[in-house]
């Protein structure tokens, strides 16, 4: 039966998945048969924005409370060090969904389309006898919000939408919402809705994708000032302090500082539109209606007994910083901006009480969820399935993760960044600018505040580090930068304001 919205919680589920590139159909194993056992059904719930450490159960936030999310860490699986491959939407969700790095996909802004050729996860879910839905937030080129290959049902909006009154596209037909309907309660009462309409004689996979909890944030009236008086964090190296000892801010990079004064920095935020308590308060007041929206899923699934037979993913699309290096954006390479949170749930005892270490990327996604519902990887996906890890079994895994973001000309602040990351050390290269590269000994500087690149002791490392990643480059094709037309937005920067 079909709840209504005041009792029960509303969920902000979104995975974006795709496979790209015109590759033959993965070989699929036949489906269960009344004899064999049944094909799990698949959840996954991707959020905007979301931070890797803003949940309660880390503590990071100690006012903060995520009850549902915590429900999925402590009960279930929590991966603790998840990144992204670019820390922007569209790339980021272009990767889960086809499984490859941005120079692959080529979706490398927010307002490129994707290829006709490319091919999304869950093309090959349907092609194996799952039925597919999609709701939410798809931001791979903001022309329209048609449908897309690879899903039966069909909910969307275009480019970034907006968290009150949206117009939707459902399955081809536009709709306007009024009467201050909000966007992660609509998305979230639409997917019940259709998981109340399944049962058990066919396997499905839901991609739950909310606008929230993107800038400008805007939480549901119910949450409005629930944080008002709290107080925010402020991180080491948001003030920069000369007579610091531990924070080398000589050898912060140029573009950084003066980002500090510009659209995404802390000393001219939105141009001088906001103020950074109130910013951090209204993120984690909007972040309350996603967590209610994963619970609105769980209970679903559970009133219908379909959680032991169901894979339920929570993940943030990048992260965000909030004061970090004198920043409020994501895109660049500090940990903050590519670090996302990853929960799992339900399906039996596959995904209960275990925290999972390995390094792990949005570029997996695609494969383990493939993996799960016993699809082969196609060869032309560059992640691999996570699965074995669930299973504890010894395999074979990467030590390190690679990360790319091209610059853009809506936010011209940000260079061209490659970086490559191992548990212990992080290397950043600039391209195209004139700047100080960057080098950092994660585990005894984990604010990335002593910038090493000039230390005779790490000559060697960085030495190192700069050629793995280059043959990561050559390896996967991405030693070309990928240029894209300008785009009709605005050029959100104030130094050079009319020289364009």
């Amino acid at each position: 039966m079909r709840l209504p919205f005041k009792n029960t919680l509303i969920l902000p589920c979104v995975i974006g998945l795709l496979i790209s590139c015109s590759e033959k159909q993965p070989k699929k194993e036949k489906a269960a048969d009344a004899a064999g056992p049944k094909r799990p059904n698949v959840v996954f719930i991707l959020s905007d924005d979301h931070r890797y450490d803003f949940m309660g159960f880390t503590g990071k936030v100690p006012f903060l409370k995520t009850p549902n999310m915590d429900k999925m860490a402590l009960e279930g699986t929590h991966f603790q060090n998840t990144f992204v491959t670019t820390s922007l939407c569209s790339p980021s969700r272009a990767s889960i969904l086809t499984g490859q790095f941005s120079h692959r996909h080529q979706v490398i802004d927010n307002q490129s389309l994707v290829s006709d050729t490319t091919r999304f996860f869950p093309e090959y879910l349907q092609s194996g006898g799952y039925k597919t839905a999609f709701f939410g937030k798809w931001h791979m080129g903001e022309h329209h919000a048609d449908p897309r290959k690879g899903f039966d049902h069909w909910v969307s909006f275009k480019g970034q939408g907006a968290y009150y009154n949206p117009l939707l596209n459902i399955n081809g037909q536009e709709k306007a919402y009024q009467d201050s309907t909000y966007i992660t309660d609509l998305l979230t009462d639409m997917a019940v809705d259709w998981l109340d309409e399944q049962d058990e004689t066919q396997p499905f996979f839901m991609y739950l994708s909310h606008k929230g909890v993107h800038a400008e944030f805007a939480p549901a009236q119910r949450h409005v000032k629930d944080y008002e008086n709290e107080s925010p964090f402020y991180p080491p190296t948001m003030f920069p302090d000369e007579k610091e000892k531990d924070y080398n801010y000589e050898d912060v990079p140029e573009w950084v500082k003066k980002q500090r004064y510009s659209w995404h920095g802390v000393d001219y935020m939105y141009h001088g539109a906001l103020k950074f308590d109130e910013f951090y308060k209204r993120y984690t007041e909007t972040l309350l209606s996603i967590d209610e929206s994963i619970g609105s899923v769980l209970k679903k699934l559970e009133e219908e007994g379909l959680l032991d037979n169901t894979l339920v993913f929570y993940m943030g699309d990048n992260g965000f910083s909030f004061g970090e290096h004198g920043l409020i954006d994501k895109r660049h390479a500090y940990e903050e901006s590519i670090r996302v949170p990853l929960l799992a749930y339900g399906g039996g005892d596959l995904l209960k009480t275990q925290q999972v270490k390995q390094l792990i990327q949005n570029i997996d996604i695609a494969p383990t969820i493939l993996d799960m519902a016993g699809l082969e990887k196609p060869k032309n996906m560059d992640g691999q399935s996570f699965v074995p890890l669930l299973k504890k079994e010894d395999i074979p895994w990467r030590d390190r993760i690679y990360y790319e973001y091209f610059w853009e000309r809506p936010f011209p602040q940000t260079p061209t960044v490659h970086a490559v990351r191992t548990d212990k050390y992080k290397f950043i290269r600039y391209y195209g600018i004139w700047d100080v590269n960057e080098l950092y000994d994660l585990e005894n500087d984990p604010w990335e505040m002593n910038n090493l690149i000039r230390s005779a002791d790490h000559k060697e490392l960085a030495k190192e580090l700069r050629q793995d990643l280059f043959k990561w480059l050559d390896e996967t094709g991405g030693m070309q930068i990928p240029l894209k037309t300008d785009g009709k937005g605005a050029r959100f920067d104030h130094g050079f304001r009319g020289t364009y």
